[in-house]
């Protein structure tokens, strides 16, 4: 069995700095595998090992890229596994986005094939868009599972379980395939340096642009162009009081917990943020929708996720003398459509399983070329979206978090980097503009008066992947629409999370967790908060028996508010807080709920 790995090689996450200019100083910083990828690693040499054959790792990237590579073969000599490296290096490849990426991995894959499986990281920690591995299965015409958290091979099948973001999916594919490795899928690859420059140098091959045809690659085969940032400084009072009574430290933390207006639910009932424009009132019987057209492609079972996407499409239609067109893989109420934004529905009638939807709304896309088409940022939409957008050539920003016309009638999409620190505006050169959006962090507008009509498109199925089951076992808007939002470490164990009750009752908040946590099965995946699980915007966030460390302090950092608690005055997580309360948590909730009940009382 042939088994092809891809690796990426990025800065230290905790190492990464930011510029005058708003941009990553790259220069002097340590490098390392991304954590994905050395799943995949770790993966691809389990299964040579298992089921025998070889394994080539890949990466794309400049001269020192290497490295990384030889901690690959380093893992699978260590294992016994035969297997090479090869390195894509090339100036013509810089400024690549995920598309011009994508097909500079297609072709050295082509170039060094056939292989019966291909396996590459969920995510990359330094973009977060999740758009490679189905954009690569698009290009290589392969099934594609994502963020698999088991598998096992029989003959020609292989059967998987994908981790969604609040749940599973169970589902058999074809070989050859491409998969995206979870973060839990096994144990990862790291090797020191000694074992890497032991490496045999001829197990590392290099191509470069001529090896792969004549392109155009890089810049000039990028369809998304990163323009300004914006910076998100948070500072944070830090203030503490540590050789205070646990009783005077609570007294204290309330107190500017109350001034600062985080125990004020009030400040939730934001302004009125108007309401979804008028219908052009479009039918299908006359031709196209009118003017400029939004696409608009719904999840299923994501009423909140849909609502905010149609009408924020809605909005920027009306700044566009457009259209917005809802395309969906099952019958939905045209009447609620309407109502949120959709001016027509196109019902895609044939299975639903993502590469043959993506196919869909890429045969939609293509015939009517809409100004732009707008997904749900979700492993289901990331799918759809990435194989829809390497099919038409389309430009797609990963992730975003707000999206508007631009001065020149282009779509620009804010997109977080670099953990949150800054938001990047992304357009595209294409003439489809595609966009996945982050659930959350859209506003809902009042509803309108409006039945959308409906038409239907055939879609064939590929019958190359066969979903066994779905399952569903928390529900993603959750967090995002959380007020208040309690987070818990592996300090708090689960039979301790009844204790929690008073308090999360009383500031009606929700519970999120560390990566440790939802590792151990204590909380639902969809609870994790940090950078490779969600970031939420909280008026308060309080965390509770945490650390602090970075990976998960990111996905708080745009919390109004921070309320920490820990036993140690050193600890981390005071250093992203703005207050923080030293004492053992079980003595510190029960005095807590007192006398936050005692200031919003008398308030």
């Amino acid at each position: 069995m042939r088994i092809a790995a891809l690796l990426k090689q990025i800065p230290k996450f905790e190492a990464m700095v930011l510029g005058p200019d708003g941009r990553l100083v790259r220069e002097g910083l340590e490098l390392e595998m991304n954590p994905y990828c050395r799943r995949a690693v770790a993966q691809a040499v389990d299964l040579v090992s298992e089921h025998g054959g070889e394994a080539t790792f890949f990466t794309l990237g400049p001269p020192s890229a290497e490295d990384s590579l030889r901690e690959a073969v380093a893992w699978a000599d260590a294992r016994g596994v035969d297997s090479t490296g090869v390195l894509v290096t090339d100036i013509a490849f810089a400024g690549s986005d995920t598309l011009a990426t994508s097909r500079a991995l297609a072709g050295a894959l082509q170039h060094e094939g056939p292989f019966d499986l291909v396996l590459v990281g969920r995510n990359s920690v330094d973009a977060d868009t999740g758009q490679v591995g189905p954009e690569l299965a698009e290009l290589l015409d392969l099934p594609f599972g994502t963020g698999v958290r088991h598998l096992a091979i029989d003959g020609d099948l292989v059967n998987v379980r994908c981790e969604y973001d609040d749940g599973w999916v169970q589902a058999e594919l074809h070989l050859p395939a491409l998969l995206s490795t979870a973060e839990r899928l096994c144990d990862p690859c790291k090797m020191d340096q000694d074992a890497r420059d032991a490496v045999d140098a001829a197990k590392i091959r290099r191509l470069d642009a001529a090896d792969l045809g004549p392109g155009p690659w890089g810049q000039a085969a990028s369809p998304t162009w990163v323009g300004s940032t914006r910076l998100l400084e948070i500072e944070r009072l830090r203030d503490l009081f540590p050789d205070a009574p646990v009783d005077e430290q609570v007294r204290r933390a309330v107190a500017m917990l109350a001034d600062r207006g985080a125990l004020d639910a009030s400040l939730d009932d934001f302004t009125d943020l108007g309401s979804v424009p008028a219908s052009r009132g479009i039918g299908f019987g006359d031709g196209a929708p009118a003017g400029h057209v939004i696409g608009v492609v719904v999840e299923p079972d994501r009423g909140s996720l849909t609502r905010e996407l149609l009408g924020t499409a809605a909005t920027l239609a009306a700044d566009l003398d457009g259209s917005v067109v809802a395309i969906s893989s099952e019958p939905l109420d045209p009447s609620l459509l309407g109502a949120w934004g959709a001016d027509a529905i196109v019902e895609l009638d044939g299975p639903a399983i993502e590469e043959d939807i993506a196919r869909g709304v890429a045969d939609w896309a293509s015939a009517l070329e809409p100004w732009a088409v707008l997904v749900p940022s979700t492993a289901w939409g990331r799918e759809v979206a990435s194989r829809a957008a390497a099919r038409v050539g389309a430009g797609l920003t990963g992730d975003a978090v707000g999206l508007e016309v631009a001065d020149d009638g282009r779509l620009t999409a804010w997109k977080p980097a670099f953990g949150g620190q800054l938001v990047a505006a992304i357009t595209a050169t294409s003439a489809i503009q595609m966009a996945t959006v982050r659930a959350g962090v859209l506003p809902n507008l009042q509803p309108r008066e409006h039945v959308a009509p409906v038409s239907k498109q055939r879609v064939e199925s590929r019958n190359r992947v066969k979903i066994l089951a779905r399952t569903r076992d928390d529900d993603l808007d959750t967090l995002a629409e959380a007020n208040v939002i309690v987070g818990v470490g592996t300090g708090v164990a689960p039979e301790d999370y009844p204790t929690l009750d008073p308090l999360l009752g009383l500031l009606a908040a929700e519970l999120g967790a560390t990566r440790k946590v939802t590792d151990k099965g204590w909380l639902p995946r969809a609870r994790q908060i940090g950078i490779t699980g969600r970031s939420v915007a909280p008026r308060l966030y309080v965390a509770v028996g945490l650390s602090g460390k970075f990976n998960h302090s990111v996905g708080y950092r745009s919390a109004r508010t921070v309320l920490a608690i820990n036993s140690k005055a050193d600890a981390l997580v005071f250093e992203t807080a703005d207050v923080g309360i030293v004492g053992d948590w079980r003595e510190v909730l029960p005095l807590l709920v007192q006398e936050i009940e005692r200031v919003t009382t008398a308030a």
